[in-house]
């Protein structure tokens, strides 16, 4: 359940018995609306849940003061790139225009990763980079990659352990479609995994529908 939820107004009447009586038993606030402390169970399971409410044993419920935009942020806080990241698709820095063209067709993506003999991150290439590149009088299936992409250190990165807002802001503020979610080593920077606009908007989406 997420902070964001729409209270009923037996909801909101806890709510407001707690914020001036807290802290109070849920047998005290069921008696307060005349109800069974069972009836009342799921309500306070869910304004606990959403962060609205604390409880704390023999002590009883207080309400915490935040609002729902302190909550919500809270939330979003919590999101990691970890548990939302996707299977990069990596390029030899070596191949073709044409095979890099071909190759984000066929494993539908609108971002490569290229990578060296060692397999680590060298370069970026978007659509943009591709489309550039087949717009000119070269020849793509000899062009490399490797003469059209983004190099390092001009990517833009992240961790595992990054948050999804963190990544946000990386992707606003650069005006590009993912990130290489990489790990840093003595030789440089290994491709784990990706994150793109498409694996935010599912993590957003999931913490609205309270996933």
């Amino acid at each position: 359940m997420v902070s964001t939820i729409e209270l009923n107004k037996r909801q909101e009447h806890i709510l407001q018995i707690v914020k001036e009586n807290g802290p109070i038993t849920g047998e005290h606030i069921a008696e307060r609306l005349n109800l069974t402390r069972a009836t009342l169970r799921p309500d306070l399971a869910i304004l606990t849940m959403a962060g609205y409410l604390d409880a704390r044993p023999r002590v009883g419920y207080f309400y915490t003061g935040k609002s729902g935009t302190q909550l919500l942020t809270e939330s979003l806080k919590k999101l990691y790139v970890k548990d939302y990241q996707s299977i990069p698709v990596v390029v030899s820095e070596n191949v073709s225009v044409y095979d890099a063209i071909c190759t984000m067709f066929l494993e539908d993506v609108g971002t490569l990763f290229v990578v060296d003999q060692s397999s680590l991150l060298t370069g970026v290439l978007s659509r943009k980079d591709l489309l550039r590149a087949s717009i000119g009088k070269q020849e793509l299936t000899t062009l490399p990659v490797h003469i059209i992409m983004t190099r390092m250190p001009n990517v833009t990165m992240c961790g595992k352990d990054d948050l999804l807002i963190d990544v946000a802001h990386k992707l606003i503020d650069k005006q590009i479609d993912a990130l290489p979610v990489v790990r840093e080593s003595e030789r440089g920077f290994e491709v784990l995994g990706r994150i793109t606009k498409t694996n935010l908007t599912k993590a957003f989406v999931a913490l609205a529908e309270g996933n």
